[in-house]
């Protein structure tokens, strides 16, 4: 009897380390210092389970769960964009996971909802989007701090502020899509073309602007909440603001379809909406906004409450409008900025001192050519309406790998790179002419 007893015993044991065996893959653009911290804790809670973190921009992520059959992805997408999860739901690449909610988190963030109307992803954080600033480096140059997005247009930063590509960056994109949709199509565009004209650098990754600000090569960065927050908490020199035109909302989290291990991946979902992976999120290294009510938690002093920060911010984000015209609005940025850096300074180096010119010596020409070089410089190359037309944004989320839709894309991307170079060339051009006016 003893010895089946024991062997009974064992053999529950055996099954009940099977069943939470295996391995969780995460696909995640978030930075190693968080995902590192869930890891250690996760594994320490979850004898016998691992943790594998797949690490790439949202982008990238995207494609590479497309391309993947079932049975072979990851399990687990965690990531900043609500836009990427719609995409991921349309692909049909997500499965629900209700039970992994933690009912203690509120239903909405403001009036942004959590969790995904379908239930196909969940908020896991909170995000908002603003201006960090290296304290040392605005003292020496005898910079204010900026608080707006405004602020960034004036001509005292110039080439003192620094933004990733929204191409590369799922978080610059989200920001980039907040101004567009907190001012409109034509005004958006108009303000992130003459913030973009006293960039220094459009860096590749997320993090390059961060960790230059934090290290004193850039003045200004135009970053996510957490990347300032973090450099602010680590010590750092620095320090952050939300603008009044900003938007707070979910960092999510969902399970993928066709994963190794789903109720292993149950499992690292719950953990990370818990209590314990909830106060991970205030690490200073991490420095993120947690779903979970303070009362729940134990904030550091003086962190900024994510209630307080949506009851101020003028943006209710629309996720589905950001995903349906994401190529257009990251291709249009790559072509008119982020590969026409160079020329765009050009023209507004020359606009800011002819208007300089201009206060001390007024001239009604002179205002004139000035006008006509801002509209060159500063408008976009593709119209509200016809961002509205479906056609014409379905085009830009076919696959590139059919060889007639990428020839048709690039074709449209070569017009708007030849256009902002005529533009802004022109645009330099009247503005020199607007300075003699001045002299």
């Amino acid at each position: 009897m003893r010895i089946k007893h024991l062997a009974l015993t064992l053999g529950l044991l055996g099954a009940s380390l099977a069943a939470q065996a295996g391995t969780v893959t995460v696909l995640t653009s978030f930075p190693k210092e968080l995902t590192s911290a869930y890891k250690k804790a996760f594994e320490a809670q979850n004898p016998g389970i691992t943790l594998e973190i797949l690490n790439k921009n949202t982008v990238a992520a995207i494609a590479y769960a497309r391309e993947l059959p079932a049975g072979q992805r990851p399990d687990v997408m965690w990531a900043s964009a609500p836009d990427a999860f719609e995409v991921l739901a349309r692909n049909k690449l997500l499965t629900p996971a209700p039970d992994t909610v933690n009912p203690a988190a509120p239903a909405k963030i403001g009036n942004y909802p959590l969790n995904d109307p379908q239930g196909l992803y969940y908020g896991q954080a909170l995000a908002g989007y603003g201006i960090m600033w290296n304290t040392r480096y605005l003292a020496a140059h005898k910079l204010p701090a900026p608080k707006e997005w405004r602020d960034l247009t004036r001509p005292e930063y110039f080439g003192h502020v620094a933004i990733s590509s929204p191409s590369r960056s799922g978080t610059t994109q989200l920001t980039v899509e907040t101004i567009l949709q907190g001012e409109g199509w034509e005004k958006g565009w108009n303000l992130l073309l003459e913030m973009m004209g006293n960039v220094a650098a459009v860096t590749d990754r997320s993090f390059g602007v961060p960790d230059g600000v934090n290290n004193g090569q850039f003045g200004i960065g135009i970053v996510i909440d957490f990347f300032g927050l973090a450099g602010k908490y680590s010590g750092f020199p620095v320090d952050f603001a939300y603008p009044t035109m900003t938007a707070v909302v979910p960092a999510n989290i969902g399970m993928l379809a066709g994963g190794k291990n789903p109720e292993e991946a149950k499992k690292f979902m719950r953990f990370s909406m818990s209590k314990e992976g909830q106060q991970i999120l205030f690490d200073p290294k991490i420095s993120r906004l947690p779903i979970l009510p303070y009362s729940e938690l134990k904030p550091p002093p003086n962190y900024p409450n994510p209630q307080e920060v949506a009851k101020r911010a003028k943006v209710q984000f629309d996720s589905v409008l950001s995903e349906q015209r994401y190529q257009v609005v990251t291709g249009m940025f790559d072509q008119m900025v982020t590969f026409r850096l160079k020329e765009l300074q050009a023209a507004t180096k020359a606009i800011q001192q002819a208007e300089a010119a201009l206060k001390t010596k007024p001239n009604a020409r002179g205002r004139e050519l000035v006008q006509q070089a801002r509209a060159l410089a500063y408008s976009p190359l593709v119209s509200a309406e016809n961002v509205k037309n479906e056609e014409f944004l379905e085009l830009f989320r076919k696959s590139r790998r059919d060889v007639a839709v990428s020839k048709q894309i690039s074709g449209i991307e070569q017009l708007w790179a030849d256009k902002a170079r005529q533009n802004y060339a022109r645009a330099e051009q009247l503005a020199t002419e607007a300075l003699a006016q001045a002299k």
